[in-house]
């Protein structure tokens, strides 16, 4: 179950941030629905990329018996970051579509 922690709490943190920055990009929003999805998404992908860089919580969890507050903080603002940024790409484009 360690192993998988790290992406639940990106993946969750991904939903996370999506929301927050639909509700800050009230314009680039989708609905909850959506700005969760899309947030899903990017916080798995931001957690992937952040592993690629040695940066993610999942590398040090790995290394050590349990997770600590570092992998937990590097897993919630990968996942975090990733869900912002990708929903808000995906809105613009939406945007950028209906016109």
């Amino acid at each position: 179950m360690e192993e998988y922690l790290p992406l639940i709490i990106q993946l969750v943190s991904g939903a996370v941030g999506g929301n927050i920055a639909g509700s800050l990009l009230k314009n680039s929003s989708l609905g909850t629905l959506w700005n969760s999805v899309a947030g899903i998404l990017g916080g798995g992908l931001g957690g992937s990329i952040l592993g690629m860089l040695g940066l993610s919580g999942a590398e040090a969890a790995e290394a050590s018996s349990s997770l600590d507050i570092g992998s937990i903080i590097g897993s919630v603002a990968g996942g975090g970051v990733g869900g912002g940024v990708v929903m808000a790409v995906i809105g613009l484009i939406k945007k950028a579509m209906n016109k």
